[in-house]
């Protein structure tokens, strides 16, 4: 089953590569109409010559045209033209991620908050198997730095907290990834056998970000399709994509990669949430409802016991207040949690009252 689009969604292209120039392609897409981008721009690597290994073999560098500017102004102007219509289709609560090498991060950072973004994270994807630095000359280029930036300092973007714990075995995700590039079977390659694209992604790098800064369903675009590696891993989560790639031999390689992935099923999309996430349930509906009534008993695990008042309110001795100041000023506790420290009986059963809270929770989802 699909999500609801609304009229705007409805009419952009989903889950198509547009072809042309990435500016003129986004200033044909509507206001607040993206979720999230994902931007791997040119890096801009201004190479003077060809670089060759120890045994005078020739290093498949990035020298292709579309990496070439005339000068730094001209590379900043192209950022800046990008980046604002970027910040146009995102929605409110939109963010954007912005990968890039020394060559070009900085440049693009300043740019990203000279357009009004408000910076989040910068993350650094650590190379298990970086090329190494054939000439000897500096340190292994063993690294690539991503921003991770809301539209506004207002937005309120998505982060799957949890989810991103579970991937990291139940320890909170850091902003150092240790992931290895593109090699074996997953480096796509042309007719010739050579690699199809001198840039392309890895999927776990797109797997991390997707999973945990967008929802199945949401639109993500990637400005700078090359061989598809947003489309490809957003596909697979559930999310919809827009890509834009102006040469026809990745647009190819991209639509062929497309056509061979197939979406998990309904169950493997889901992922572990945040409980901040989850609806809020005022306590005092409980009672509303006649899930609680008023007068009636709650107990603590130590055996505290406080009555339900009319209004929601709990009242023991002459402690009186929200299920969490009484329990927290029976404890003698700065805080406390009373969903998870009070429970009424039924049938001589002490029940958690966290219980009746998720039946509501179930109904609103």
């Amino acid at each position: 089953m699909t999500t609801p689009q609304t009229k705007e969604a409805a009419a952009l292209p989903l889950n198509q590569i547009l072809d042309g120039d990435c500016v003129e392609a986004m200033r044909g897409l509507p206001d607040a109409s993206v979720d999230l981008i994902f931007a791997d721009p040119p890096y801009n690597l201004q190479l003077k010559g060809d670089l060759h290994r120890p045994d005078n073999s020739r290093v498949d560098a990035v020298d292709d045209e579309w990496d070439r500017f005339a000068s730094f102004s001209s590379y900043d102007a192209f950022t800046k033209a990008w980046l604002y219509e970027a910040k146009r289709i995102l929605k409110p609560n939109g963010a954007i991620w912005v990968i890039g090498s020394y060559h070009n991060i900085f440049r693009v950072g300043t740019a990203i908050q000279d357009a009004g973004f408000w910076m989040l994270n910068d993350v650094i994807w650590r190379k298990s198997n970086p090329m190494p630095n054939f000439r000897g000359k500096r340190f292994t280029n063993a690294h690539e730095t991503l921003i991770w930036a809301s539209r506004s300092e207002d937005a309120r973007p998505t982060f799957n907290y949890e989810a991103l714990k579970a991937l990291n075995e139940g320890i909170q995700m850091r902003s150092d990834w240790m992931l290895p590039i593109c090699t074996g079977h997953e480096r796509l390659k042309d007719a010739n056998g050579d690699k199809a694209h001198p840039t392309q992604k890895p999927e776990s790098l797109l797997h991390r970000i997707l999973l945990g800064s967008t929802n199945p369903g949401d639109v993500v675009l990637d400005p700078f399709f090359g061989t598809g590696t947003t489309g490809a891993v957003a596909k697979m989560l559930g999310r919809d994509f827009i890509g834009i790639e102006r040469e026809a031999a990745y647009r190819e390689v991209a639509e062929r990669r497309l056509s061979k992935i197939r979406k998990f099923d309904k169950t493997a999309l889901e992922v572990s949430v945040s409980k901040r996430a989850e609806p809020r349930v005022p306590f005092g509906q409980l009672v509303e409802r006649g899930m609680l009534r008023p007068g009636e008993v709650l107990t603590s695990p130590r055996g505290n016991t406080a009555r339900v008042r009319a209004d929601g309110s709990l009242i023991s001795g002459e402690a009186k207040g929200s299920i969490h100041q009484v329990g927290a000023a029976l404890e003698g506790a700065p805080s406390c949690n009373g969903w998870t420290y009070w429970s009424f009986k039924r049938d001589g059963k002490a029940i958690p009252i966290d219980l009746l809270r998720q039946q509501i929770r179930a109904e609103l989802s």
